[in-house]
């Protein structure tokens, strides 16, 4: 397996690791020697791997019952939190983490707990066929409220956080929260993806079809492409998630813009299984999909699981509108970003109205400005 891509994990203050840099002063920084980064477990394959985990399995779902973990969010957050929504629209935060737990060192070793480095919410709208997906930068200074700890306790407040060090200090409840205090917006459930059970889902799935615009090398990642129609096997795949080095300002916003689009290319081939035309490849589908998937506990078995696949199963790519949150560059530190309030509010706004994201919400935000050279399709 090649290194990781971006930064090593060193020692570094409780609010996480060195961040990639972003802007000009990443061009004087340049200098530097190569490091390593913590693999981001894809929290975007967390929908994927529902949409095909549930597709026609249900005569054997009860069994899988034990393969999927669950937190109790709604008791670790209390009343403290924004008013459901009742218009029949439902907010989902999908959450990924840089741990290696039980990886044996082959994602890179020295790495101690987990940071929420990949987070999108996925809105799907009342009529449950279109839907919205919002990316929360991982570098991107919050205010990081008080949280309970998984194993008792509680963790101190910050006024200027790292907002992937909300999975570290507190759980992924910690994160819900952090979440839910920026945005106003009230998390009907929580997804979060094991990396150890993508690259085996992909090959299951028998790859997913992406078309690069232009040559995509990262030696940090091990990928290659040359431009053209491609489809990916799950080390390729997990690569091409992992790539920031020479794309768009070669920071985690370029990653993102990566990210978005395997997911549409993931949404569209989970879209093409037919699991009555082979219920035993459907059933080993069911079962990589439920190892790899950590719930909220209300979400956290597979008839519930299976309940939301078949609601999700008529989105297609092209209902799925895909956008970063509004950020610009932090002056005071160019491996940070900032939320750009008023045009965030306008997406989270969205959000709570059941809305298009307007798209004047995201032009002057530097996430959007990398075009990303692959999409979904071939």
């Amino acid at each position: 397996m090649p290194h990781d891509s971006g930064n090593e994990h060193t020692a570094h203050p409780a609010d996480g690791p060195p961040a990639p840099e972003y802007g000009p002063a990443r061009v004087r920084r340049s200098r530097r020697k190569p490091r390593k980064k913590a693999l981001r477990y894809v929290a975007w394959g967390a929908l994927g791997a529902v949409i095909v985990g549930g597709g026609g399995v249900a005569y054997a779902w009860q069994h899988l019952n034990g393969n999927i973990q669950g937190t109790d969010v709604d008791a670790a957050l209390g009343k403290d939190r924004p008013a459901e929504q009742r218009d029949g629209s439902m907010n989902i935060l999908l959450l990924g983490s840089d741990s290696r737990a039980g990886t044996h060192g082959e994602y890179g070793s020295g790495v101690s707990g987990a940071r929420a480095d990949t987070a999108m919410v996925l809105h799907v709208d009342k009529t449950h066929k279109k839907a919205s997906v919002v990316s929360i930068p991982r570098d991107t200074m919050v205010q990081r409220p008080q949280c309970a700890q998984p194993h008792g306790g509680g963790a101190a407040g910050a006024q200027q956080a790292m907002f992937n060090s909300s999975y570290q200090v507190g759980g992924p409840a910690c994160t819900v929260k952090t979440v839910e205090k920026m945005s106003g917006v009230r998390m009907d459930h929580y997804l979060e993806v094991d990396f150890k059970g993508f690259q085996k889902l992909i090959d299951e799935l028998g790859g997913v079809d992406i078309t690069t615009h232009k040559a995509v090398k990262d030696h940090n990642s091990g990928l290659s492409l040359t431009p053209g129609k491609h489809t990916l096997k799950g080390k390729q795949a997990l690569a091409l998630v992992r790539t920031r080095h020479g794309v768009g300002d070669g920071s985690d916003l370029g990653r993102i813009q990566l990210q978005q689009a395997f997911i549409k290319a993931l949404i569209h081939r989970a879209n093409t299984v037919d699991p009555l035309s082979d219920p035993g490849k459907s059933y080993d589908l069911a079962d990589t999909a439920t190892k790899t998937v950590s719930a909220d506990s209300d979400l956290a078995s597979a008839d519930k699981l299976l309940g939301l696949a078949k609601e999700l199963k008529g989105i297609s790519p092209e209902r799925t509108d895909m956008v970063t949150m509004p950020v610009t560059y932090d002056a005071q530190d160019a491996g940070r970003v900032k939320p750009l309030d008023k045009a965030s509010h306008q997406v989270w706004n969205a959000l709570r109205e059941d809305r298009a994201i307007p798209k004047a919400a995201t032009q002057d935000s530097v996430g959007d400005r990398t075009d990303s050279p692959v999409s979904a399709g071939s």
